[in-house]
């Protein structure tokens, strides 16, 4: 076999050992998918007769105007926890010594971390799933046409492939499994310091600069456009495009660079 056909033969093995792993111990899965859920009930039932009054158009039907609104931002809370998960994951491996005997066996390296990163690609897609019935049992009625939920999908499992490389890298530079937990919660914070639950333009000046900056403000509002059926703005979608291809580079290299680092150490 040619070295790319061995290392995807490797990786379906890999990708095959994660989801019978989530299928396991579905405990972390609820988890990843427990939390959005929670958080869109509170924001719309609790807070969004008056976070929806903010909005322009809120007015009697304020809770359902903020229920459009803060769904993108529900939806990258649970990309986010799938980062959480993704990091636990190869931290466990990594204390477990799971990783240690795939170093010892014909197996290709890249197909070890590609196996993480797409069984957690999948569960971040049923996370989403899952959020966006709640959603719609809840009263969302987005314009999407059927080409624009195809867009979404493939949108957001680019968005959780690339973040899950990097959560992949946090976990594997981890010494414990309880730090690897820690780590990726800069991911869970991103949504609320961007435009995910408020309009950026309601922010004090230097965070509203921050919150335009990061990452996820491009991914919420890519994704606020498609679920509306308005299609991705530009200048939005190139910039989501941009974050995942640095992601990607960016756990790609550094966690392959610890795995060489670590089986030369072990």
């Amino acid at each position: 076999m040619t070295a790319i056909a061995s290392t995807a033969a490797d990786s379906a093995t890999m990708f095959r050992r994660n989801l019978l792993h989530m299928l396991r111990y579905p405990g972390l899965t609820v988890f990843v998918i427990g939390i959005p859920v929670l958080l869109l009930l509170l924001f719309v039932y609790v807070f969004g007769g008056m976070l929806g009054a903010g909005l322009p158009g809120g007015g009697q039907g304020a809770s359902q105007e903020y229920l459009a609104y803060v769904v993108p931002g529900i939806l990258l809370i649970g990309v986010a926890g799938i980062a959480n998960g993704a990091s636990i994951g190869i931290a466990q491996d990594m204390t477990e010594g799971i990783v240690a005997r795939f170093r010892s066996m014909a197996i290709s390296r890249a197909a070890v971390l590609n196996g993480h990163v797409l069984g957690n690609t999948v569960q971040g897609l049923l996370c989403l799933a899952v959020v966006m019935g709640v959603a719609l049992l809840m009263g969302l009625r987005p314009g999407a046409g059927p080409l624009a939920w195809l867009v979404l999908v493939a949108f957001l499992a680019l968005v959780c492939y690339s973040v899950s490389w990097v959560a992949v890298a946090m976990g594997m530079s981890s010494k414990t499994v309880e730090s690897a937990s820690n780590t990726p919660m800069i991911f869970t914070l991103l949504p609320f310091l961007g435009s995910g639950f408020v309009p950026t333009a309601s922010m004090p000046g230097w965070l509203q600069w921050f919150a335009d900056a990061q990452p996820f403000t491009p991914f919420i509002e890519t994704t606020r456009s498609l679920l509306a059926g308005q299609g991705p703005d530009a200048r939005y979608g190139l910039a989501s495009l941009a974050w995942c291809a640095v992601f990607v580079a960016l756990g790609y290299f550094w966690s392959r660079a610890v795995y060489e680092r670590k089986s030369v150490s072990s």
